[in-house]
């Protein structure tokens, strides 16, 4: 894809905490306690040991909060419990450590305490309006959260983490808090979209198995429930291939990397060889489906093929040579359908895919920024073309179709394991099947058109969801050498939901997803910076209904939110603080 990105900057801190009521909430001034201020770069030392957690600073806030009078105390003596298995035990554990990171307090496991947090599991529970929604009650004796999945449990646990208040506020901190306090209340809460996601390439830049699932982290601490996960491009093949073992040993290196914005230079240096094992993508698979995500690979096709093209050039229309892509942008060559061996290919690659990632529903085929001048003038092409009764209509040329071709056989194949297809947008324009799920990158009209026909879509639009992107018009005081500007308001204040689409429509707007090209990012506190605190306003687009979204609470809510990017390490933008922004590079 013609996407552009990121470099470094910033640091991480602190929690300014700014008061906001949400709707459904009852005044807490009788119970409050004072809430503690750290501020850039100070010590926390002084902060009262003794703070009141808040619902109402939760991003994504929860769609219903009742608070009453009373508070419950939880101390080291209150157990976690939960329904029995697996999954509940992981989140039972979950709970402890984060309750530990934040306070420094450590609560015991699947044992009987003076008082419980219990995790309930309930699948015939009625009144859940998602498989992700929960219920939190908090009475003098505890807390309960229960859930018709254990999702919904994780996602509960997910808002009893980001209430509590904020005893430590970086990870060498080694306060405890004797208790925790805690509002009597009830937290009813569901998302509005069921596909919640992020895009990561790995191809322009390898992501290491660490970083991996320190973006997997920052994902479920906001509630996002989908990896896309972009494992080859022109500039590099990221896993094996059974089969095709030069996709690793030729594809996955480059000769050097262009610099700057494809100017005639490069940087002289030989990139990789990168590529994931198969035990290291398990791994992965496993660390996200721990956190309720579900990883979708992206191979993209017929395009962005050039990694592959340089390990087997036959699959190509001119039989090569090919070299992996210094340079960034569209490459002409593509596979050629043609060729009966591009299907044998692209059906070992299926096949792997659908191994290494058992749980997704969907395989991502790309489709996007696939040129057809090779097919133009391809004979092996053109007599597919010609075998298959394909002609030019509606303004698609016989070549476009031919791409509609590829996605419907794949379509088929998948079909067979129980798999769907997704794609770009530009699948709306080759004739595929509405069973194909299309991500709408270029706007919201192509989103639009695809809920029309039929399509479920995500929404994704380089103008709200490219994290790529700048944060400020002034690219001078930005990191990267990106095109576009996206600052952090706009990503909020928009509605994946265009005005006009028919209630028919709107229900196959089934989510949203963030992207994040990595021509440009390079290290990993870049790539935090470049995601968070975007990722905090998105997941309020993806998971709160439009009406009840305020920028200004949210602004509020994000100010005590960053105390665990902190607590974390995690860097982030200060675009939203102006009094930090800049505050080192400005003594300069």
């Amino acid at each position: 894809m013609n996407k552009k990105l990121l470099s470094a900057m910033c640091g991480l801190l602190a929690c300014a905490t700014a008061a906001f009521a949400h709707p459904n909430s009852s005044s807490m001034t009788n119970n409050s306690l004072p809430a503690a201020k750290v501020q850039h770069g100070e010590d926390c030392e002084n902060d009262p040991l003794v703070q009141q957690a808040d619902f109402s600073k939760v991003v994504p806030l929860p769609a219903s909060i009742s608070v009453g009078k009373g508070l419950f105390s939880m101390t080291a003596e209150t157990a976690i419990t939960y329904t029995p298995g697996a999954d509940m035990q992981r989140n039972a554990e979950f709970l402890a450590q984060y309750v530990k990171d934040v306070t420094g307090m450590t609560l015991p496991v699947g044992t009987k305490g003076k008082t419980t947090i219990a995790l309930r599991l309930e699948p015939k529970a009625k009144g859940f309006a998602s498989p992700d929604a929960y219920r939190i009650a908090v009475t003098k004796k505890g807390i309960t959260v229960t859930a018709k999945t254990a999702a919904g449990v994780f996602y509960g646990i997910q808002t009893l983490r980001k209430a509590l208040p904020g005893i430590r506020h970086c990870a060498n901190c080694k306060k405890v808090a004797p208790e925790v306090l805690w509002p009597l209340a009830t937290v009813t809460d569901s998302p509005r979209f069921g596909y919640r996601g992020m895009m990561l390439d790995c191809s322009r830049h390898f992501w290491s198995v660490a970083e991996v699932k320190r973006v997997l982290d920052i994902l479920a601490l906001h509630n996002l429930n989908r990896f896309h996960w972009h494992l080859t491009d022109d500039q590099g093949w990221r896993f094996e291939v059974p089969g095709y073992p030069k996709l690793t040993t030729v594809g996955s290196k480059r000769a050097a990397t262009v610099l700057g914005r494809n100017s005639e230079l490069t940087d002289r240096t030989p990139y990789g060889p990168y590529f994931y094992t198969d035990a290291e993508i398990r791994d992965i698979v496993k660390y996200a489906a721990d956190r309720y995500i579900t990883i979708v690979p992206e191979v993209d096709m017929p395009g962005h093929m050039t990694a592959a093209l340089a390990a087997y050039p036959e699959l190509g229309c001119t039989g090569g040579p090919y070299k992996v892509g210094q340079y960034w942008g569209v490459y002409n060559d593509i596979l050629c359908l043609g060729n009966p061996k591009t299907f044998e290919f692209i059906k070992a690659v299926i096949d792997k895919l659908c191994d290494l990632f058992p749980t997704s529903t969907y395989i991502n085929i790309g489709g996007d920024e696939a040129p057809k001048v090779r097919w133009e003038k391809c004979p092996k092409d053109q007599a597919l073309i010609s075998q298959q009764g394909i002609v030019a209509k509606d303004g698609q040329s016989k070549e476009d179709l031919l791409q509609g071709y590829l996605a419907r056989r794949v379509e088929a194949y998948l079909a067979t394991k129980g798999r769907k297809v997704m794609g770009w947008d530009e699948l709306l324009g080759c004739g595929v099947d509405t069973t194909a799920t299309i991500l709408s990158w270029r706007g919201a009209a192509p989103g639009a058109k695809g809920a029309q026909q039929g399509h479920d879509v995500v929404m994704s639009p380089t103008s709200n969801c490219y994290f790529d992107f700048d944060q400020s018009e002034d690219h001078a005081i930005e990191p990267t050498n990106c095109y576009g500007t996206l600052p952090i308001e706009k990503v909020y204040n928009w509605n994946p939901v265009a005005d006009g689409l028919s209630e028919a429509a709107q229900r196959h707007i089934i989510g949203v997803q963030a992207n994040v090209w990595c021509e440009y990012i390079t290290m990993d506190h870049v790539l935090e910076y470049m995601i968070l605190p975007r990722l905090a306003a998105l997941s309020e687009v993806q998971w709160m209904q439009q009406d009840k979204r305020s920028w200004e609470g949210f602004v509020a809510r994000e100010t005590k939110l960053r105390n665990l990017y902190g607590i974390y390490g995690w860097t982030y933008a200060h675009h939203m603080w102006p009094d930090e922004f800049r505050k080192v590079a400005k003594q300069y």
